[in-house]
């Protein structure tokens, strides 16, 4: 609809839009596109593909990927998948409130089969399947994991639906295209392995090309078949990325991206004004994000600025010259652009414009010095109580780690039986954690319900760190970073992501997939959750005295050590409790089972 001061799209967006011609990716659909009119909003920055946004949009339409109910058309920033191909969603999206599921608008279109039997990739029938479900995409795309997937009965392999369909697009695929990219010589299609003399990589996306592609033999050019359907807009305007344009480069150079500060070997989009350039990927960078170990949000910056930095994430150096993401309250604190939207340490959500909402945190209210209201506990005031080091609160057990009072400082109630030790009293009501991406909060459990703790597989019927299916205890939701242990005094140790991230603890020497290392040269000491909060004092009943964690011994010990309770040899180089280090100590080396006896489960 047009108007005076641009084309009216009421079912979408409130403002008039003007024609635009700028080749650019689209809020639409997320995606670029090789011929990209569309319409664009200046005052909120919105730009939509004109065959995304055009006249046969519809505001609600029926698809049989989800039969059960009509999906409506939403606009709205929410920075999800796409149920069907896992694609990240833009701005435009058809939705079900009832079940939560989401198409983005180029699956809209499609009309899949229910059964495909000439998948060239696999030699079985793949039948769609309309339950979402998590499965990893046999044809390695690199997309998110689950959606709705074609399935082989027959083998226990499974394809996202935008990938089956890709393939079976291919038959109809010309044997030689010209490129936009490659003007000098048109590229064939080539099935198979591509040429020995190759990488085997996409010179545009860098990807390893599968077994249809299109080459050129005289340049050694490959290009796998989205850029050669989909390629990459050739030039592009965005102030949020850079001041001046920016154009594709599709040649084999090394380059540091400005945007992360990380290497890259081919097809940049750099500015001949400047010398910026960046990898393609990086244009798409959240603005405003909130990361799994920093209570604040992160804001992305063109120039960090932050003389010899580390990351917040991976503890490697930052340069300070490069992009990435910083917190605006706490000066100093910046995190590498790819460490920061890792999807195991970023939730997908782009905060720019969502107002940050201030909530209390705080566990209890001071009466006075020794008095305080704990939230958990708002009937009576918890008085403190220090302890002397000496005399052992066996009776008393803390109702949030479920261990006994023991030697520690507690908040007892003044009026019933319920304790508190004073670090668990001071665990915050909401707190980020380095094992969920979402904000966790503190459940106090009053039914007594038994868990298991997602950190250390402890049973536990204490408080807990939750949210959805992510329990904590509450001793591993209160580590963060960084965690200084008595076993290793000398240095710090943080939660590093890494790809493969099963370590032998030194505790346990149990081969553990999460554990806090030491990043200091190559001393490589590794603590699992279960080690790093185990109790440092404790009291069995064939011992009067209380029994202290030792860390054991860095030299081999002269003479033999025994357990007092299962009367076998033990290495002295293991963690054992222990009364005295000094002549016959009483010695219990089985931490773990020996534990066990002090949980209330």
């Amino acid at each position: 609809m047009e108007s005076e001061g641009g084309v009216l799209l009421p079912l979408f967006h409130e403002h008039p839009m003007m024609p635009w011609n700028d080749l650019r990716k689209g809020d639409c659909c997320g995606r670029y596109e090789s011929q990209s009119d569309g319409y664009y909003c200046k005052l909120c920055d919105f730009f939509v593909h004109k065959k995304c946004g055009n006249d046969e949009l519809s505001e609600y339409i029926d698809h049989p990927s989800h039969p059960d109910h009509t999906l409506q058309l939403r606009h709205e920033s929410r920075y999800n998948y796409c149920d069907f191909c896992r694609w990240k969603i833009s701005k435009l999206f058809y939705r079900c409130d009832e079940c939560d599921f989401d198409l983005d608008l180029h699956c809209a279109k499609l009309q899949p089969p229910n059964v495909i039997d000439n998948f060239e990739t696999h030699p079985h029938k793949l039948i769609l399947l309309k339950n979402r479900t998590e499965f990893d995409c046999s044809a390695k795309c690199g997309k998110a994991r689950g959606g709705l997937p074609y399935k082989c009965d027959e083998c226990d392999v499974a394809f996202h639906v935008d990938c089956v369909w890709h393939q079976e697009a291919k038959l109809n695929y010309s044997p030689e295209v010209n490129h936009p990219y490659h003007s000098l010589h048109p590229l064939k299609l080539l099935t198979g392995e591509p040429p020995e003399y190759s990488d085997g990589k996409c010179r545009i996306c860098g990807e390893m090309v599968d077994r249809n592609f299109y080459h050129c033999s005289s340049c050694n050019f490959t290009l796998d078949l989205p850029c050669v359907l989909n390629p990459p807009q050739k030039s592009l305007v965005d102030p949020k990325v850079h001041d001046h344009q920016l154009t594709l480069l599709p040649r084999l150079d090394s380059f540091t991206c400005n945007a992360c500060g990380l290497k890259g070997d081919r097809s940049p989009y750099a500015c001949f004004d400047c010398g910026f350039m960046i990898h393609q990927d990086c244009i798409g960078l959240p603005r405003v994000i909130n990361i799994n170990r920093h209570d604040h949000r992160v804001s992305r910056t063109l120039l960090l600025g932050v003389v010899d930095s580390v990351c917040g994430v991976c503890r490697k150096k930052v340069d300070w010259t490069c992009g990435g993401f910083s917190c605006k309250r706490c000066p100093g604190y910046v995190v590498h652009s790819k460490c920061a939207t890792r999807n195991d340490v970023w939730n997908g959500k782009e905060l720019e414009g969502v107002p940050e909402e201030e909530e209390d945190t705080e566990p209890y209210v001071v009466i006075d010095e020794n008095t305080i209201q704990h939230f958990s506990h708002k009937e009576h005031y918890l008085r403190r109580i220090c302890g002397n080091g000496v005399l052992y609160e066996e009776n008393k057990r803390c109702s949030a780690c479920t261990h006994p009072i023991g030697l520690q400082s507690f908040y007892g109630c003044v009026d019933c039986d319920f304790s508190l030790h004073q670090n668990c009293a001071e665990c915050l009501k909401r707190r980020r954690h380095v094992l969920h991406n979402e904000r966790l909060t503190l459940v106090t459990n009053k039914d007594l319900e038994v868990f298991n703790c997602d950190a250390c597989s402890r049973l536990s019927n204490g408080f807990m760190y939750k949210d959805g299916y992510k329990e904590l205890d509450v001793l591993c939701g209160s580590i963060s970073e960084p965690f200084v242990h008595p076993s290793h005094p000398h240095h710090p140790l943080y939660y590093i992501p890494t790809e493969n991230d099963d370590k032998i603890c030194n505790g346990c020497n149990i081969q553990e997939r999460h554990v806090l290392r030491c990043i200091e040269g190559d001393c490589g000491f590794v603590l699992c959750f279960k080690c790093a909060t185990q109790p440092k004092v404790v009291k069995h009943r064939v011992d009067d005295h209380p029994l202290s964690l030792c860390y054991g011994e860095e030299e081999e010990a002269s003479g033999k050590y025994w357990c007092d309770i299962c009367e076998k040899e033990t290495d002295s180089k293991e963690w054992c409790y222990t009364f005295s280090m000094q002549a016959s100590p009483l010695i219990f080396t089985r931490v773990e089972p020996f534990l066990s006896v002090l949980q209330l489960v």
